[in-house]
């Protein structure tokens, strides 16, 4: 009787929560994929059933080969999810309301869920439905959840998707079961991610907290047993107060894992809030992020975290290999036959690499240049010199991939298509328009401003490279007021001083895609009317509609035959020079560096600091002065008060 007892109370303490035997689970993440199929840079090196043959990074093959072995290297559940953005930034991209190729791989690949980032609303709520349509008719549809989005009652561009949601081909929320656990799934786009995403209008997203709650809730009244958000919000690694998830993790603690993404950030071990465990996995396909975990107690508890590098130390899957080549030759019939060319063609060649990052950079100098080149070649006459495009501008953020020279020094229709991938245009074709107006002096001031008092504030995608201009800035001086010269010119033709000031009423041609046009004209908002531009045409007209600016490749032609910007940039560099006549262009070696066309001059005297200063200067110093005033006057009070005693 007692070893009855006895066994009985063994059993009724083991199945209480808190004796529950440790239940293993393992999350392969990936975020940011962007579309990037291949490995890079270059593609022409990628050989991915070789190892050790080439330096390329990433690759959706290799990744497969990932997946593969650690599933097999487990004895417990597998789950493989993703943390959106997986569009956008590739040749393949171009094909994707038609064949929705990154969906169905994911679906092939085994992808348990993902979310849809930013970017999936580049090519508007009706563009995304067609993708998501075209990959459920192809059977390649994985589970996709997202929570936040509000749909308009009024405007009814996003109809098309609302139907897609209601249908049930997106879901708010998703439970799946792995090995006898039940994991609630749910996902979020942040407000920095919805800031980013003006073509998702009329759609608008939900303060990710709230929903969080929200779900949470409903996932634990379905007695899911974890709870995992798929979040395209993001890790600011220098201000982890300031991240969005981890803001998340502490407002909603019920979350055991979150599954970060947007900011691209490479997170080789994984935050922990209110035992939430956040993991990140950089971006464009480089990297893999494995978590394992138990289940104790009701919670998620850290087994181990690894991060893999996707480089050529991992042979590709030879199946999803060859379904991604098959891939690529649809993609050149499509987008690339028409102009004479395919995924490898080589456009040109180089001897050293053009990067982008932080300041002045030889691609970002070489992308602006582009833009100038284009319009004023083909959109602009000598005859008339008014027409002639003095400036252009180009934001850091728009600007996806460094173009490498490799082994070869060649550089494929791919890599350069890479380096500026995005947008859409006003006729719903692939790719950002290019628009050209008419600027004062003063405005062209103000549009360098974003990049010496908006760019720290915000971060790198508001770094902006410039062409046809130079300018010297003094950070010291006072937000919004800091360029001191700027010189209109080039390096072959000599730069003159630009008189900025606003007497000059004299207009002056500039040209950008319309997303940053767009975002120009509406800089003054975001900078309490300081920065107003308001863009012109030829004879100082405001334009209220920007797609009256739209640069027009052939005007023989009924209507407006855009000029995108990635088809600017491929001719630009078409036209380059064959310099040692083996047929192909090479790369001036201009571009080799910068130009000094950017330099900061920091400096805190006091006619550096009110130099051809403005009235925000002036009454910053007006205000300085009164403060300091106040301060003497309050200590001669006090000195004479001490002083009676």
């Amino acid at each position: 009787m007692n070893r009855i007892i006895a066994t009985s109370a063994i059993l009724f303490f083991a199945i209480l929560p808190g004796n529950a035997k440790p239940v293993d689970l393992t999350f392969i993440h990936t975020n940011d994929l962007h579309s990037h199929l291949l490995g890079f840079a270059p593609t022409l090196d990628y050989n991915p059933m070789t190892v050790g043959n080439d330096n390329t990074r990433g690759g959706w093959a290799r990744i497969q080969t990932v997946i593969n072995r650690v599933r097999a290297e487990r004895a417990n559940p597998v789950c493989l999810v993703d943390g959106g953005d997986f569009m956008m930034g590739s040749l393949f991209h171009m094909v994707a309301r038609e064949r929705a190729i990154e969906l169905r791989l994911m679906k092939e690949m085994g992808y348990d869920a993902t979310t849809l980032g930013n970017h999936e609303f580049d090519l508007k709520p009706a563009g995304l439905a067609r993708i998501i349509r075209a990959a459920n008719a192809y059977g390649g549809l994985p589970l996709i959840v997202s929570s936040n989005v509000v749909f308009s009652k009024d405007d009814h561009r996003d109809d098309t998707l609302e139907a897609v949601f209601n249908e049930g081909l997106v879901r708010p929320y998703s439970l799946v079961k792995k090995g006898g656990i039940t994991i609630g799934f749910f996902g979020v786009v942040g407000a920095d991610a919805a800031e980013v995403s003006p073509f998702a209008k009329p759609v608008t997203f939900l303060d990710i907290i709230s929903t969080a709650k929200r779900y949470v809730t409903l996932l634990k009244e379905q007695k899911a047993d974890l709870i995992v958000c798929l979040s395209h919000s993001g890790i600011n690694e220098k201000d982890l107060d300031a991240s969005e998830d981890v803001r998340l993790a502490r407002a909603v603690p019920e979350i055991d894992i979150i599954i970060s993404g947007h900011t691209h950030t490479l997170l080789r071990k994984p935050l922990i809030e209110n035992k939430t465990i956040i993991v990140q996995a950089g971006s464009y396909s480089r990297w893999v992020g494995v978590l394992d975990v138990s289940l104790e107690n009701g919670r998620a508890a850290l087994r181990g975290y690894r991060i893999i590098d996707i480089d050529d130390t991992i042979a590709g899957d030879p199946a999803l290999n060859a379904r991604i080549n098959a891939f690529k030759q649809e993609v050149s019939a499509a987008v690339l036959g028409p102009l004479g060319l395919s995924h490898d063609s080589i456009i040109a060649e180089t001897d050293f690499d053009l990067t982008i990052g932080e300041g002045e950079s030889n691609l970002g100098n070489l992308i602006a240049d582009s833009m100038r080149w284009y319009v004023n070649r083909f959109a602009s006459s000598e005859q008339d010199p008014v027409t002639r495009v003095v400036a252009a501008i180009e934001s850091n953020g728009l600007i996806r991939d460094d173009v490498r020279k490799g082994k070869t020094g060649r550089i494929s229709v791919a890599d350069l298509f890479a380096s500026f991938p995005l947008g859409i245009g006003v006729d719903d074709s692939m790719g950002y328009p290019l628009v050209s107006t008419y600027l004062y002096a003063s405005e062209i001031k103000k549009a360098l401003e974003i990049l010496t008092s908006v760019y720290p504030l915000k971060g790198d995608d508001y770094f902006i490279q410039v062409s046809g201009l130079r300018f010297t800035y003094n950070p010291r001086r006072v937000i919004f007021d800091r360029v001191t010269d700027i010189w209109l010119g080039d390096a072959e033709r000599g730069y003159r001083p630009l008189d900025y000031s606003s007497s000059n009423k004299r207009l002056y041609r500039v040209t950008a895609n319309i997303y940053n046009a767009t975002f120009l004209k509406l800089i003054g908002d975001f900078t309490f009317g300081i920065l107003t531009i308001v863009p012109k045409d030829r004879d100082g007209k405001p334009i209220e509609d920007l797609t009256s600016a739209l640069v027009d490749a052939d005007p023989r032609t009924p209507g407006i035959q855009e000029v995108k910007e990635w088809q600017s940039l491929l001719t630009y560099v078409r036209s380059f020079k064959d310099l040692n006549g083996n047929g192909i262009p090479d790369v001036p070696s201009r571009y080799r560096g910068k130009e000094r066309r950017i330099t900061p001059e920091p400096s805190f005297n006091p006619v550096s600091l009110l130099k051809r200063g403005t009235w925000v200067t002036w009454a910053a110093s007006g205000a300085f002065i009164a403060a300091m005033t106040l301060v003497v006057l309050a200590g001669f009070l006090v000195i004479k008060r001490l002083r009676k005693r």
